[in-house]
């Protein structure tokens, strides 16, 4: 297959083009964590809640599958760039193999932990038992999960997206008919609650992972796969992990902010706790959009990078930044038009609607400026800075943030938590503009 449409085709159609079908897999995906969300809901709000606290760890899994996989992506698409067929089918065969190790290293740690975790949250034995009853099961799709993630980013490196729409939609379409016939026992399933909550979106991710392969058979990729092909000399593997170790920590900080922050919350209300689980759920679905044209443009990028355009890698940066822009405020004007609405979907309590509506005004107020964060961050990992990517998400989740927070909590209780969010985010672009100017 000929991938030189990625440096010869106009900026703006073809970056819609890549984008398009990864803004609909991007929302496909923050479905899964929604239907779920919204039929666990329907049980009791202590379910909601154990599965609030198990979020983040099933985002860390998920983040470390994703943070690897952009490093295989901007490996294969920087050699295909550059005419290099051999090194390509080497990273991709090769990352499948790692791939597959850390699932099970992940499954197993997950596993182990998950008692002690949720124990450093709550005490309530039935948050605690309801939280180990979805995870147990959840985790052990680990590997079939990661694996669909990192055939995600082989297709996506060679420009066939619509394969990744497509994949996703089929196990999204097969969990939310699952959903709510496994947890109520509807039809010929039994009544299974939580278990049945995991053990839909198991098998909707196994369905996603099935779709891959059969294009792979179906239509062969531009990258080949054989045992001949693995390679682990240090070269590749300093290649696939100068990148992959900080986007999985990227993606991973998240997962560290919200247990913070669930630590903060937890000494005010448990309330606060289902709030800030409740809008980082709809986050996902807010920035999906500009996470997906992340993702459109990392192969492009990464293969105009390694062909030699570095004009025209400039101009797609430029594109780009408009365009998160421009979703990014729609998210905004969402959070103040339907808050309410997009808070009830995970409870029914009042006056826990309330709290979730004050917490998305406030919150909102920092979308559009965090478009230069998320464009730097997914321009840096294309081009295989991945430290100074890692820098600005450490800036936007760590560094910044968790202080900030820490110190508003004690100024204005619980809600001052939320006012962190545009206060961080403004800094954060500051910074974001700078480390890019200078890593370039």
């Amino acid at each position: 297959m000929n991938q030189n449409f990625m440096k010869e085709k106009k900026i703006l159609p073809l970056v819609i083009s890549m984008s398009l079908p990864m803004v609909v897999s991007m929302a496909v995906n923050s479905l899964y964590n929604i239907v779920d969300s919204y039929f666990v809901a329907k049980i009791s709000e202590e379910a909601m809640t154990a599965l609030s606290l198990v979020y983040p760890i099933q985002n860390l899994m998920t983040a470390i599958a994703v943070g690897f996989g952009v490093g295989m992506n901007a490996r294969i698409a920087f050699c295909l760039g550059a005419g290099d067929k051999k090194q390509a089918d080497e990273a991709a065969t090769t990352g499948l193999l790692l791939s597959v190790m850390h699932g099970v290293i992940l499954m197993v740690i997950c596993m182990l932990g998950m008692p002690w975790f949720l124990s450093l949250y709550t005490k309530n034995s039935t948050v605690i038992e309801l939280g180990l009853i979805y995870a147990n099961r959840a985790f052990l799709f680990s590997v079939i999960i990661i694996l669909g993630i990192s055939l995600e980013k082989i297709f996506q490196a060679v420009g066939r997206m619509k394969v990744s729409m497509i994949s996703m939609m089929c196990g999204f379409i097969t969990n939310i008919i699952l959903d709510p016939l496994m947890i109520f026992g509807i039809g010929p399933f039994p009544k299974m609650g939580m278990a049945g909550a995991a053990y839909a979106t198991g098998i909707g991710q196994s369905v996603t992972l099935f779709v891959y392969l059969w294009f792979c058979i179906l239509r062969p990729l531009p990258v080949s796969f054989g045992k001949e092909k693995i390679s682990l000399n240090g070269e590749l593997l300093n290649k696939l992990y100068a990148v992959g170790i900080p986007a999985s920590l990227n993606m991973a900080l998240p997962s560290l902010l919200i247990s913070s922050l669930n630590g903060i919350l937890a000494g005010f209300s448990g309330k606060y706790v289902l709030v800030l689980g409740a809008y980082y759920k709809l986050q996902t679905f807010i920035y999906l959009s500009a996470n997906g044209i992340i993702q459109g443009i990392r192969p492009l990028i990464s293969f105009n990078y390694g062909a030699g355009e570095r004009k025209r890698v400039q101009k797609i940066f430029a594109v780009t930044l408009g365009l998160t822009a421009g979703v990014m405020a729609l998210g905004m004007l969402l959070s103040f038009l339907i808050p309410g609405q997009m808070i009830g979907i995970f409870t029914s309590n009042e006056e826990t609607i309330q709290i979730g509506v004050k917490a998305l005004h406030v919150i909102s107020f920092g979308f559009i400026v965090s478009a230069v964060s998320v464009t730097c961050c997914g321009a840096l990992e294309a081009l295989g800075r991945g430290m100074a990517s890692l820098l600005i998400s450490l800036s936007r989740y760590a560094v910044v943030m968790i202080p900030v927070a820490f110190l508003l909590s004690r100024v204005m209780g619980a809600e001052g938590v939320f006012f962190a969010f545009p206060i961080t985010e403004t800094l954060t672009a500051v910074a974001a503009a700078f480390i890019t100017k200078t890593a370039d």
